[in-house]
């Protein structure tokens, strides 16, 4: 095999390929070309480059774009499904706490009848910039449709969800946005909801519960957060004689360890039954 067909991610095509039967001259890859031009990204042959090495890299930059949204350079809506989809699977099987934010700009719609579509790229474009730089590394934010984003926190406890909204309600309230002659300030309202732990709810349901929360910030005057979190499982005296009381009868009766002895089974079957 030759040392480009090592670069290709299949090695099954690469082998049925081989380098010297490929032409780039008789591929029609104009468009792509220009696509990869248009986002800024390098779309030409470089010097000694392999043809398929070549081609796996406009591959490569086709993909990339395909899950980036053209105006503001974040996640579209594809990135977005495929990342909650992750993220349901992991709170599925480890429990973890994930946040899931829906963020809409107040009053858009006024922005582009006042002053014009141009500004309302302006402000999206800005708004994106500035919610980017509010999310860790780990954290997914897109652009979800229209004035509407959306954002996805693992590791995000339910005792810090509101703290973090409110962050990001506060640092767009205080975003000065420069559009031709004049400076617009705008609002966002937000709604959240955080993933069922230990179990495989589904991608809708999910953005379904947040979007509830959204409607309850926007009916309520808008820049506001809105959160639905998690429930608490709570369980009565009498439930727990039906599920621990066995426990206890095995377990010795000494004051020492007697509570003890009942918190740490109570956690352990707890755990089972959430699982």
């Amino acid at each position: 095999m030759l040392d480009n067909e090592r670069q290709v991610s299949n090695p099954l095509v690469a082998s049925l390929i081989p380098s010297s039967l490929i032409d780039l001259h008789d591929l029609r890859l104009d468009d792509a070309r220009a696509l990869l031009e248009h986002a800024g990204q390098d779309s030409q042959p470089q010097p000694g480059e392999p043809p398929l090495r070549y081609l796996q890299r406009l591959l490569d930059g086709l993909s990339e774009l395909s899950l980036k949204d053209p105006l503001t350079g974040l996640g579209n809506r594809r990135h977005f499904r495929a990342v909650l989809e992750r993220s349901i699977e992991i709170v599925a099987r480890s429990g973890e706490s994930v946040l899931l934010l829906l963020l809409d700009i107040d009053h858009f719609k006024n922005i582009n009848d006042t002053h014009g579509h141009l500004a309302g790229d302006q402000v999206l474009q800005a708004v994106a910039d500035c919610l980017a730089r509010c999310v860790r590394p780990m954290d997914t934010v897109v652009r979800y449709g229209g004035e509407e984003f959306a954002m996805i926190l693992p590791n995000c406890r339910p005792a810090c969800g509101r703290t973090v909204a409110e962050r990001i309600r506060r640092a767009i309230e205080s975003l000065s946005i420069s559009t031709q002659q004049l400076n617009l300030q705008v609002t966002i309202s937000i709604g959240g909801a955080y993933a069922p732990e230990w179990v495989r709810s589904t991608a809708d349901l999910w953005i379904e519960r947040a979007d509830q929360q959204l409607y309850r910030a926007k009916s309520d005057g808008r820049n506001q957060v809105f959160l639905e979190l998690p429930q608490e499982i709570s369980v009565s005296a009498e439930e727990k004689g039906l599920l621990f009381g066995h426990l206890l009868l095995d377990e010795p009766a000494s004051p020492d360890n007697s509570t003890a002895g009942a918190s740490v089974a109570a956690g352990a079957t707890l755990h089972r039954v959430r699982a």
